[in-house]
């Protein structure tokens, strides 16, 4: 059994060093709520006054904090991390912070000499109590494995994600994408109700097309990642489509700003003369339009 340091015991991390203590390890954890520290040293764990304090003689630390500031405050800071961590120890910040920030902290404890990688999750706080949390694991290999056991004691499921920096990458960019459709979902939502239409209804059909599954799974393998944008449904059709149902929601007085500029994009792909693309070819103008290389 590992000597663990815990720092962070806000809705995520509690019930994550909860599940650490139910697989036996030794913890020592650190937060300013005195309340959430004295429910887990209830529960047997040791509590610590300052972040050096906590991980004092500690094999993995991990940290579960709001933001990166608070972070590298944790980490660099008076009384921080590093003051006493031991250069055998493993960090693993399983926070959810900016990926350039989290590059910086893990270039300053490479170069002090101490071994860092991320490994943010997913899922939910239910999932935490429950110890079924994704966790996404960026670090090098053998940092990876490292951590491996004392990950799978908070989650059910470990991607590795691909190298240092890699699995908070991988974590904005699944929420940007969760995120932004929520409120895609919702304007399809209301649409519904302001026609008629039973969601339920909707919610059967859209289960079974890149609406409802996503075009990372169905539409793009098949074609724009293949390279191929012969059209199986043109650009040009689905801006058609596209504007039919902003012009209903207009009509209905129902808001959809996410609609609005989605139609802005596959206008930009009309006029740089991909009208007649497939529609997955939105990827290449997108590239285009940041200035990114298109692979095709």
């Amino acid at each position: 059994m590992a000597s663990v340091a815990f720092i962070g015991l806000g809705q995520m991390g509690s019930p994550m060093a909860t599940n650490l203590i139910k697989h036996g390890h030794q913890l020592r954890v650190y937060d300013i709520n005195p309340q959430a520290v004295k429910t887990l040293v209830d529960l047997g764990a040791n509590a610590a006054a300052t972040p050096a304090e906590c991980v004092t003689g500690a094999s993995v630390v991990i940290t579960m904090l709001p933001n990166g500031d608070l972070v590298e405050s944790v980490l660099f800071g008076a009384h921080g991390v590093t003051e006493t961590l031991s250069k055998d120890a493993l960090v693993i910040d399983m926070s959810t912070i900016h990926p350039l920030q989290s590059d910086a902290m893990c270039r300053r404890m490479t170069e002090c000499g101490f071994s860092y990688m991320d490994a943010p999750v997913g899922r939910t706080s239910d999932h935490a109590i429950a110890g079924t949390l994704l966790i996404l694991a960026g670090g090098d290999q053998l940092q990876v494995e490292k951590a491996r056991p004392i990950l799978m004691c908070m989650g059910s499921e470990l991607v590795n994600a691909g190298g240092p920096g890699m699995g908070i990458r991988v974590k904005i960019i699944n929420n940007y994408m969760s995120i932004a459709l929520n409120a895609l979902s919702a304007e399809a939502a209301v649409m519904c109700e302001a026609l008629g239409l039973s969601l339920d209804v909707a919610i059967d059909v859209m289960s079974s097309t890149p609406a409802g599954k996503g075009h990372f799974t169905t539409s793009w393998p098949n074609k724009v990642l293949k390279g191929d944008l012969t059209p199986a449904f043109m650009i040009d059709l689905a801006h058609k489509d596209l504007g039919i149902a902003l012009d209903v929601a207009n009509q209905l007085h129902v808001a959809m700003p996410m609609g609005a500029a989605a139609r802005e994009v596959y206008s930009q792909a009309r006029a740089s003369g991909r009208g007649r693309q497939d529609w997955t070819a939105i990827l290449s103008q997108v590239r285009s339009i940041s200035g990114r290389p298109d692979s095709l």
